[in-house]
């Protein structure tokens, strides 16, 4: 990912948003674009660009809708330009964005665009920047490899915090109190790195210890110890690179 110049956008386009789902809501509050409307609404035809947050399988049909004249952008990550078979961009979030989200919820966040086109790279560029997102481009052979490193860590974090409630749980210990170890660990992982932030047996090298963690999940939880002992191994892993 190249981080980009914020100070290359153009002025900020007229934009509709297709798509009235959690992420189209959000963008069309934030942009105060055109939308967000459905697949079956006509686009209006005084709009810069058309910004299309419908399901990977369905941005095809969608850009076939869209008359001559605007650019056309998506929001997938993992999906390429070439399925728009026109001019246009894409813009990806790297933010998970919960129904009922505020328009605030992007602010700060990473974003992935590209584009086929100097003139459409500065308008994802312009959208980004509006949004209060930091905009980095992502090569065309890096898409996939981008998305999937952003689906470990919202959606396998996810998964994983939910195995250590269910584990918690079995001696009452609740999510709300996870929790704070949980945040503050995200926070230390973001500002120091995985090695100054790995704490706990492993890295202490107490393998006494989590010996008798796996038998606990052994006796509990067994359903999570293929996960704990694919965690444990890659636990060890960063310990050794920061040894």
């Amino acid at each position: 990912m190249r981080e980009l110049d914020p100070h290359s956008s153009p002025d900020l386009p007229a934009c509709a948003v297709v798509g009235a789902g959690r992420l189209g809501t959000v963008l069309a509050a934030a942009l105060e674009a055109r939308g967000p409307l459905t697949r079956s609404e006509p686009v209006p035809g005084d709009v810069d660009a058309v910004l299309l947050c419908v399901p990977d399988g369905q941005i095809a049909a969608a850009a076939h809708t869209v008359p001559p004249g605007p650019l056309v952008g998506h929001c997938s990550g993992a999906t390429g330009l070439e399925v728009l078979e026109r001019e246009g961009f894409s813009l990806h979030p790297l933010m998970s964005v919960p129904a009922g989200s505020p328009p605030a919820v992007l602010r700060g966040a990473g974003c992935a665009v590209d584009a086929t086109t100097p003139r459409a790279l500065a308008v994802a560029e312009a959208l980004a920047g509006a949004l209060g997102l930091t905009a980095a481009r992502v090569a065309p052979e890096d898409r996939v490899a981008y998305h999937a490193a952003a689906a470990m860590a919202a959606n396998f974090l996810v998964a994983l915090e939910a195995a250590a409630e269910r584990l918690a749980a079995t001696a009452g210990v609740t999510r709300a109190q996870l929790a704070p170890l949980v945040l503050a660990t995200a926070a230390q992982w973001a500002a120091l790195g995985p090695e100054a932030a790995l704490t706990g047996p492993i890295a202490r090298g107490d393998e006494a210890v989590v010996a008798r963690h796996r038998e606990a999940i052994a006796e509990r939880t067994p359903e999570l110890l293929a996960l704990f002992d694919a965690l444990a191994d890659q636990a060890r892993a960063e310990a050794a690179v920061s040894a």
